[in-house]
């Protein structure tokens, strides 16, 4: 028997592992279709939202080369003079940017806080009631603000705190007291605006851990009730911990929305009152009213792109943070 040379064994080793990679994509391959052909009815229920973020958040995208250029319509996008990041700079100087960017972050920090408490809190006590026709009635009655108009809720706030003709101002005078002038006190109007954020969301939020709630398994429940744990043990030791994947996933997914504020909230109960911009101003009405005044679409582009690029860091930056603390947790 000849002795296999060490040319010939390299040989046999590189055509041994080509064989086994070809093998391996071809599984793969089937294994992709396999996969395809098993959950085609899943698939073809995301093809819907696949579709809508496609044609509005990827097909837009070439739209952000007008925060680098002087727009105008007879050149269009891609014609305008490329002026760099002078846009960004006029932000900058201008000395509004950091103004709006705090009003904003404040107010969501508020919202994302607020919200996740009064949420959960809702959700627990929505699972502790025991009268199931009590619980849904409930739940719909806490659900249906989430379906109501920014305008129709600008209305209301509009005709309670009117000083001529509103509800505050009408009881105020019956009881022989002063009316108030609340559009032109800047200070009041965190606390309207936070009220109404929580009025309309809050029910809406509550049944995503409502839901979290359900699916624990009820045996340690009915376990920690056989053992003699009243419902606040049950709740401090078993839920609570329980709802805590859900409510990080929540709390990144709101931080990568940060800085982008509730627009038709802030101005249908502001509209352009600049007694109150102190305070009520943030970065979606400035834009708002800079596109409204002086069509300015390269620097109305530029604080788009600087919002987006803000709320993409602090993702990256928060899910870094929980998976050094815990990678279950983390998105990615």
């Amino acid at each position: 028997m000849k002795p296999i040379s060490k040319k010939q064994e390299e040989n046999d080793v590189k055509e041994n592992k080509n064989n086994s990679s070809e093998v391996a994509v071809k599984a793969h391959k089937k294994s992709f279709w396999n996969t395809l052909n098993d959950n085609k009815t899943l698939l073809l229920m995301c093809l819907p939202p696949i579709i809508f973020f496609i044609v509005f958040c990827y097909c837009p995208l070439p739209g952000v080369y007008i925060a680098f250029t002087n727009y105008n319509f007879r050149d269009g996008i891609f014609g305008s003079p490329f002026v760099g990041l002078k846009n960004f700079e006029f932000l900058i100087k201008s000395g509004q940017l950091w103004h709006l960017t705090k009003n904003t972050i404040l107010y969501n920090l508020v919202f994302i806080i607020l919200g996740n408490v009064f949420q959960i809190t809702i959700a627990i006590m929505l699972n502790e009631i025991r009268n199931k026709w009590f619980k849904k009635v409930s739940q719909t009655i806490m659900f249906l603000p989430y379906f109501i108009s920014t305008v129709l809720i600008g209305a209301i706030t509009f005709n309670i705190l009117n000083y001529d003709t509103g509800a505050l101002n009408t009881v105020l005078r019956e009881l022989g007291g002063d009316p108030v002038k609340i559009y032109s006190m800047a200070g009041v109007w965190p606390f309207i605006i936070v009220f109404c954020q929580m009025w309309q969301q809050t029910g809406y939020g509550s049944v995503v851990y409502f839901a979290s709630i359900c699916g624990i398994d009820s045996s340690m429940i009915e376990a920690a009730e056989v053992d003699g744990a009243a419902s606040w043990q049950r709740i401090r030791y078993i839920i609570l911990p329980c709802l805590k994947p859900t409510f990080v996933i929540l709390l990144l997914f709101a931080l990568g929305g940060i800085m982008k504020g509730n627009f038709g909230l802030f101005w249908n109960l502001v509209g352009n009152n600049s007694q109150l911009f102190e305070t009520t101003d943030i970065i979606e009405t400035s834009v708002y009213r800079m596109m409204m005044s002086q069509n300015n679409f390269a620097t109305s582009s530029a604080v788009g792109l600087y919002q987006s690029i803000f709320g993409f860091t602090l993702v990256m930056l928060s899910n870094w943070l929980v998976k050094r603390i815990d990678p279950d947790y983390a998105l990615f």
